[in-house]
């Protein structure tokens, strides 16, 4: 797999969840959580954007983002519009990532060791890959389930 071809795959589920988010009926209800859910799915779509940001944008395109997690989770109320767009900004990071990337660099040292030791970049792209998915699975299901 080419870095060219992962970076269609983020892109398609990267709009997926905007389109997930869009969905919901009203901005209060992305921030509503069901009986043993602890996350929202704004703070879930929040999350795929800081993780994105972070691991792909900073990490490999050196884009200075600077990650707060704990925002990503604590914060609430923002409006549909507002998730979306930094889901956009993720879009972008992603997109400068890995659109021009060579295929040899997959096969790379990824720079941080925080996927349980050293990684390649390929590994860790794909690992990030699941990570969103799961996540997008994750608000989509909130979103059928509260807006029976």
């Amino acid at each position: 797999m080419t870095p060219q071809e992962l970076l269609a795959i983020y892109r398609k589920n990267l709009e997926s969840t905007i389109q997930e988010v869009t969905n919901f009926p009203d901005d209060t209800m992305l921030w509503e959580t069901a009986p043993g859910v602890l996350n929202s799915a704004g703070n879930l779509a929040l999350h795929i954007a800081g993780n994105l940001r972070y691991f792909l944008g900073n990490e490999i395109a050196g884009t200075g983002y600077v990650r707060d997690r704990d925002a990503e989770f604590n914060t609430k109320g923002l409006s549909r519009s507002e998730v979306c767009d930094a889901l956009r900004l993720a879009i972008a990071d992603v997109e400068l990532t890995l659109a021009n990337m060579p295929k040899e660099m997959l096969g790379n040292n990824y720079p941080l060791d925080r996927f349980g030791g050293v990684q390649t970049t390929g590994f860790v792209l794909t690992y990030l890959l699941a990570h969103l998915n799961y996540h997008l699975g994750q608000v989509n299901y909130l979103r059928r389930i509260l807006a029976k």
